[in-house]
């Protein structure tokens, strides 16, 4: 049986139509503005899972590539500390060298004390020093200072160990506790703890002990050749977060790649597309205006 097609019918259908041409320029025209072939899920629901996974991948990497902006930058303050305590101890060895001259008289003893003494602060100084706020040498108490003006020869630091998480699954220790680098004066072993041995070297050459002061120098020796040991490792450190920085600037210039692929649009095919679309809106609102202008009256003539 024929259906009989009213004016109202091809109407709705008109509208129907255009309607769709719209939705396609519409479409269309965000990819323009945006640059991207996904801006909404139904555009491509398989293709925004894995743009979702690559944002997630990315967001994760960023957050690793701070980590290890942030671990260069402790260790690199480290090295700068350990070399300023290294040259003291260097300063403080070539006046024990000199105090432990027998023919000075207990003026120069005392004079090099004086100097000594004030070596002794600016050591202090560098044990608790502090980097954005928190104390470095104290292990895992950063809110707490590891030395005391009146009794560091006699304190030992906190030996927890920081860690960053510089990749998936990978831990890097970024800190040196003041018992390593400066020695544990509470370790019985331990015979060259930096603020004891200084501490002591003021007493001995107050007392014009020369015998003493000279015994010193070994003890320095010692220290100094652990602290270039701290500063070695703290080098071997570098080394490796570096490799791990040009690793994880490989996997965001790959995962970015990535991304663009699934979500980026072809701005060439986009721009084409559009004014196809365009051609195709205008005819379709022409043949309307035609298709709208018939009536009774346009028969009857």
């Amino acid at each position: 049986m024929p259906v009989r097609v009213t004016q109202g019918m091809m109407n709705t259908q008109l509208l129907s139509n255009i309607n769709k041409n719209i939705k396609k320029m519409d479409r269309e025209q965000a990819m323009l503005s945006t640059g991207r072939r996904i801006n909404v899920p139904s555009d491509d629901p398989v293709g925004i899972t894995y743009a979702m996974r690559y944002r997630t991948e990315l967001g994760a990497n960023a957050q690793y590539q701070r980590n290890v902006d942030t671990a260069v930058s402790n260790l690199e303050y480290l090295d700068t500390m350990l070399g300023q305590a290294g040259d003291v101890l260097q300063k403080v060895r070539e006046l024990a060298v000199k105090g432990a001259t027998g023919s000075n008289p207990q003026t120069a003893m005392d004079a090099i004390k004086v100097e000594v003494e004030e070596l002794y602060k600016q050591l202090l100084d560098i044990g608790n020093s502090k980097f954005k706020g928190k104390f470095v040498f104290n292990g895992q108490l950063t809110d707490k200072a590891p030395y005391t003006a009146t009794n560091a020869v006699n304190e030992a630091t906190d030996n927890g160990v920081i860690r960053f998480e510089v990749g998936a699954g990978i831990m890097l220790p970024v800190n040196i506790t003041g018992n390593q680098a400066f020695g544990d004066p509470t370790d019985p072993l331990v015979t060259d703890a930096m603020f004891k041995v200084v501490d002591d070297l003021v007493t001995n050459l107050g007392a014009g002990n020369y015998t003493a002061v000279s015994n010193a120098i070994d003890s320095i020796d010692t220290r100094m050749e652990k602290l270039l040991e701290m500063r070695a490792e703290i080098g071997a450190r570098t080394n490796r977060i570096e490799f791990i920085e040009n690793r994880l600037d490989d996997i965001s210039i790959n995962l970015e790649s990535l991304q663009s692929k699934t979500e980026d649009a072809d701005m060439a095919e986009v721009i084409t597309k559009l004014k196809m679309s365009e051609n195709v809106y205008q005819s379709s609102l022409s043949v309307g205006a035609k298709l709208i202008q018939s009536s009774l009256i346009d028969f009857i003539r």
